[in-house]
């Protein structure tokens, strides 16, 4: 008998990748609701399936373990992961999936700033000419839109500060779901309270809503605990390639299924930003297979 093998790593941040390229199709049913809304709704659902992962996994007890720095450090990852939420949501159902997409090609730029600005990291030319490349970009995005692109640039840099602090926070997957959790839902749940009580709240208007609504839980969680997953299994330099499928499956609905304008100044931006992607992307992996095989150094003489 052949003995089992799991799935390889790259199956898991495959799947992960793919549910979040896949997020406008999803949140573009929830159109009916503010952003705000969803949010909330999204905030509270997601918290729900989690505490009762870790329930049923006998894990629960281990969030009394958590000091009161880590809470601090939750605190500041769920603040950025509710920014991020709420723009995302306000970008798709408003009809800028395109920009979103942009959000998240432009995020591995800013997480690289955010390097040399928070821990004094030095740059290689390749990494200053790749964030050369995407400030080149963002000015002729600005042009092209008539305006500064607020919703990818509060994505990026929102997403970028949420993993600064996820670089720090000593809190597994679950346990950093949950305890960010733990702390947005009390205004979560005050802001669900405050809808219903004056009849605001699209929650309960239709079964329909209602299931959408308690469906952000799971298809949170989902791709989160796939991701967590694939990173103890796959290279860094893998998923730093994989993560690009995310935004390139956005952009392709923005464009093929929703329409949205792309003049060829716009195209300009984005092809600017692929260049600087590719610029960080090859550099990054050079790195990483200098790491992997060091060259070996030379003999000392024997008459030395």
């Amino acid at each position: 008998m052949q003995p089992r093998t799991s799935p390889p790593g790259v199956v898991f941040g495959t799947g992960a990748y793919l549910i979040w390229g896949l997020f406008p199709a999803f949140f573009g049913l929830l159109a009916f609701a503010s952003a705000v809304e969803v949010v909330a709704q999204r905030i509270i659902w997601t918290l729900v399936v989690v505490v009762l992962v870790l329930l049923l996994s006998g894990r629960l007890r281990e969030m009394r373990a958590i000091d009161a720095r880590t809470w601090r450090l939750a605190a500041v990852a769920s603040a950025a992961i509710s920014i991020n939420w709420g723009v995302y949501v306000f970008g798709v159902i408003s009809g800028n999936v395109v920009e979103c997409a942009l959000g998240y090609f432009i995020n591995p730029l800013v997480t690289v700033a955010f390097g040399v600005v928070f821990f004094r990291e030095r740059l290689s030319r390749a990494q200053w000419a790749a964030l050369s490349l995407g400030a080149l970009a963002v000015v002729v995005l600005t042009v092209d839109y008539g305006r500064p692109p607020v919703i990818a640039l509060v994505l990026a840099c929102s997403f970028a500060t949420y993993g600064l602090v996820k670089k720090v926070i000593r809190l597994d997957a679950l346990r950093g779901i949950a305890a960010e959790g733990m702390v947005a839902a009390p205004f979560a749940l005050a802001f669900v309270i405050v809808l219903l009580a004056t009849g605001r709240s699209e929650f309960t208007s239709s079964p329909a809503h209602f299931g959408l609504m308690m469906a952000t839980g799971p298809v949170t969680l989902i791709p989160l605990l796939l991701f967590a997953v694939a990173a103890r299994r796959v290279p860094l330099s893998t998923m730093g390639i994989l993560q690009y499928l995310t935004p390139a499956l956005q952009m392709a609905w923005g464009v093929a299924v929703m329409h949205e304008p792309m003049p060829p100044s716009r195209w300009i931006g984005f092809a600017l930003i692929w260049t600087a992607l590719a610029v960080f992307t090859t550099d990054a992996l050079r790195r990483a297979h200098r790491n992997r095989h060091p060259a070996p150094q030379p003999a000392e003489s024997l008459d030395a």
